[in-house]
């Protein structure tokens, strides 16, 4: 049986008190079948099976209430990480709870201790959650942009796509390749493909960076001059 189709406690004991009525009524070979049928749906022990059907199915109250598992000074570090990491999800918030302690912890901007990490590590995804939910934020996060004002440069940009049956050289589609490995900082090589639409002629061009003035070098390498944007078709 899968784990999502695995029954609920719940839904178990009110599978086997309806069970139960029939097994009590039964003769021993019928008693035996609704065993085997039990044990096929529940996934519990026949001998477990046998003493449910002779006792009251029912969740037996707690004696008492866990304590808490996780402290003031768990929350604590959670809020620091978390503010560190600019309030990432839990999701993605727990795998780097250990590693981001030891290294906050070297910057004197947080204590660590072995009962600290060990909490840290077996913290669960939920738990995290739960506990960033009552942790009050130092700064509140700027309110994002709307896609108005976020989009604003780029519907300002002179670019647009053109069908490939314009005759005129001078229109291009262009492409920008960055060369940069596992990561985008820094500095680091382009290739800035350039294609003529009407001819199919290409030139690539090698710039470092993307600057306005490293591209603008790059298309002074085209024998005919860039055409402005005509009338939308």
């Amino acid at each position: 049986m899968a784990d999502s189709d695995k029954m609920t406690l719940q839904e178990r004991n009110k599978y086997l008190r309806k069970m139960q009525k029939q097994y009590r009524k039964a003769d021993q070979r019928t008693k035996g079948k609704l065993l085997d049928e039990m044990e096929t749906v529940t996934e519990l022990h026949r001998k477990s099976l046998i003493r449910l059907m002779s006792s009251t199915i029912s969740r037996k109250p707690r004696k008492g209430q866990r304590g808490p598992t996780y402290g003031p000074q768990v929350e604590y570090a959670l809020r620091v990480i978390s503010e560190s990491l600019d309030h990432i999800c839990a999701v993605r918030l727990k795998p780097n709870l250990v590693w981001m302690a030891y290294r906050l912890s070297q910057h004197g901007e947080l204590e660590i201790s072995s009962p600290l990490l060990d909490k840290l590590e077996k913290i669960s995804v939920s738990t995290v959650r739960r506990l960033l939910k009552r942790v009050p934020r130092d700064r509140p996060r700027l309110p994002r942009k709307g896609p108005e004002r976020a989009n604003r440069l780029a519907r300002e940009t002179p670019a647009r796509r053109i069908p490939w049956q314009e005759q005129e050289p001078g229109h291009f589609e262009t492409d920008l390749v960055h060369h940069c490995g596992v990561s985008a900082s820094g500095h680091y090589a382009h290739t800035l493909q350039m294609i003529v639409v009407a001819t199919g002629w290409s030139e690539p061009a090698a710039t470092l960076g993307r600057s306005f003035l490293v591209m603008r070098d790059a298309f002074t390498r085209l024998p005919f001059p860039v055409l402005p944007k005509g009338p939308s078709r």
